[in-house]
């Protein structure tokens, strides 16, 4: 190497051709570019991707990585810290010991990755890939969400990437298309269900926790893009066992809390005097309900007042009580009041001031239902939290545009800066989840947390949305630049262990005298290390002969 250039800047300004790559290669080109410079070069594919976090994101996660799970099949080269059990509709559970019981963490096709051999992995991010995104079941191809995941979860929260291991359960899939699919990787058969699928998951979080004390009852796993009808019940069976969480149902709750808290800001009211109505009554709706409740039982109101100001609404359309076929979830939920189906209708009969999309059904925020929100509101709160783009309720223009520049708009997927016809210009806050899960896992692991209650997503919240200043305000942004969400993870990890300390949940002792400086201490770093010797010269002083 010459002797003029950096080593590390030389490869990195080689990584970032802006001029030949923003021009000539799409979205998804980049993205397997970058998933290729990962496999050879770790730290610079992390340099790289914290380089420009707003330029990389969208590409390693929301909304490219949607496309790239559905071409998993073209992208994928070879296993890399992926797991990818061989089960069988009658799964052979001692399958999961093996894989786990071995110095080696990676599997595929009865052959092992030496690359992964590691004495203990501090972070798990775990799919069955049955509802990726918006995109439903995507078998095997759901691979790219845990791997994307856990690459933010270096780039973002400085955890370490050999601690991380992303897994896919392969349990078959109920997509023809992908059954039929010749470049599909995954077995090709439909999902197993029913006691085989609940004991494989009893296996999978019993080996990889405490049965060979291989990873221990410390590592985080977190769960991933599960269909609603195991989320729910999956995260209530081992949230009190084990280190765990879902991003689905915790982690969107956490960032629209989040995004909710830095409205009121506008708004100029509390949270309790809001009435909020949301399109969709999954996952994630459920999720953020809960956590309002939480907040706006912090504020000072009882449960079942909280409870009352929230609506949901399904496909079958308004959730009422006396509905047929609802869950104990939704239940919850359920108010007295006739049924309606027409969102328009329910917008103009139940007069939210907040408005929030995560059904997944693109342009359901109709120009109507727009403009109705802000008849009824000086301020109307619109998040279209819904992924990829193509399932947006509506776009940042739409919403500034029919609410005439007064809507208060956030979304899941990026959208360009809208200029107003005042010629103002305004920033569409991102609801990105890796505002939270970044953060949490790096409080979680640096402190030793056993069990993430409720109330870590609460101050998760609340730790995001003092980040947003005033002036992100003004600009239309309810979340922190993203450009500065290293620092948020920092601080949201220092809050967290501060208050696991404070109520004994931390696990992690001497408790450090400075818990922020013990935490960046942990932080990855994506420097190359230096292999010079170090030389010194003797002081001119001490060179001079003496007579």
């Amino acid at each position: 190497m010459p002797e003029d250039i950096d080593c590390f800047s030389w490869n990195l300004k080689g990584n970032l051709k802006c001029s030949l790559y923003r021009r000539v290669l799409k979205d998804n080109l980049v993205y397997i570019l970058l998933m290729s410079l990962q496999d050879r070069n770790e730290k610079l594919f992390y340099k790289v991707l914290a380089s420009d976090i707003e330029r990389f994101m969208p590409i390693v996660y929301t909304p490219t990585v949607g496309l790239a799970c559905q071409q998993y099949g073209l992208a994928f080269r070879r296993p890399s810290e992926e797991i990818l059990p061989d089960v069988q509709p009658e799964p052979p559970l001692a399958q999961l010991d093996a894989i786990f019981s071995s110095p080696v963490a990676g599997y595929l096709g009865g052959e092992t990755d030496p690359h992964l051999a590691i004495t203990s992995f501090q972070a798990i991010v775990v799919t069955d890939g049955e509802r990726i995104l918006g995109l439903g079941d995507l078998g095997c191809y759901g691979m790219g969400i845990p791997v994307g995941k856990l690459a933010l979860y270096t780039a973002c929260g400085g955890v370490k990437p050999h601690e991380c291991l992303p897994v896919m359960l392969d349990v078959g899939t109920d997509n023809e298309t992908l059954l039929k699919d010749p470049l599909y990787i995954g077995l090709r058969h439909k999902r197993i269900r029913g006691q085989a699928y609940d004991d494989l998951l009893d296996e999978f979080m019993e080996a990889v926790t405490s049965r060979y004390i291989r990873y221990g009852m410390n590592c985080l796993i977190q769960f991933e893009d599960f269909a609603n009808a195991n989320a729910f019940r999956l995260l209530h069976k081992y949230q009190k066992k084990y280190c765990t969480f879902n991003d689905d149902i915790q982690g969107t709750a956490s960032v629209a809390l989040a995004g909710l808290l830095a409205a009121l800001r506008i708004t100029k009211n509390r949270l309790s005097d809001h009435t909020v109505l949301f399109q969709g009554a999954g996952e994630a709706a459920l999720g953020i309900a809960n956590l309002i409740v939480m907040a706006m039982e912090k504020e000072g109101i009882s449960k079942d007042a909280a409870t009352k100001r929230i609506w949901l609404v399904d496909s079958k359309g308004l959730v009422v009580k006396g509905r047929a076929s609802l869950t104990s979830e939704k239940q919850r939920f359920a108010h007295e009041h006739a049924e309606m189906k027409d969102l328009e209708d329910i917008v103009r009969d139940i007069k939210p001031t907040v408005l929030i999309g995560v059904a997944a059904v693109g342009g359901a925020f109709t120009k109507q239902i727009l403009q109705d929100m802000a008849a009824l509101n000086k301020r109307p709160i619109i998040f279209a939290l819904s992924n990829p783009t193509s399932k947006a309720e509506c776009t940042a223009e739409q919403c500034y545009k029919y609410t005439e520049g007064r809507g208060i708009f956030a979304s899941g997927s990026p959208f360009n800066p809208v200029t107003l016809p005042s010629g103002q210009t305004l920033y569409p806050g991102q609801g990105n989840n890796s505002y939270v899960f970044p953060g949490v896992a790096l409080g979680v692991i640096s402190c030793g947390l056993r069990h993430i209650g409720e109330d870590v997503f609460l101050t998760t919240a609340e730790v995001i949305a003092q980040e947003v200043s005033e002036e992100n305000l003004q600009e239309g942004r309810l979340y922190p630049p993203l450009v500065t969400i290293q620092d948020v993870s920092l601080k949201i990890a220092v809050r967290i262990a501060e208050e696991a300390y404070r109520n004994n949940n931390a696990s992690t002792y001497p408790q450090p005298k400075d818990l922020e400086a013990f935490i960046r201490s942990q932080i990855y770093s994506t420097d190359y290390n230096s292999f010079v010797a170090d030389s010194y010269t003797w002081p001119e002083e001490a060179m001079k002969v003496k007579l």
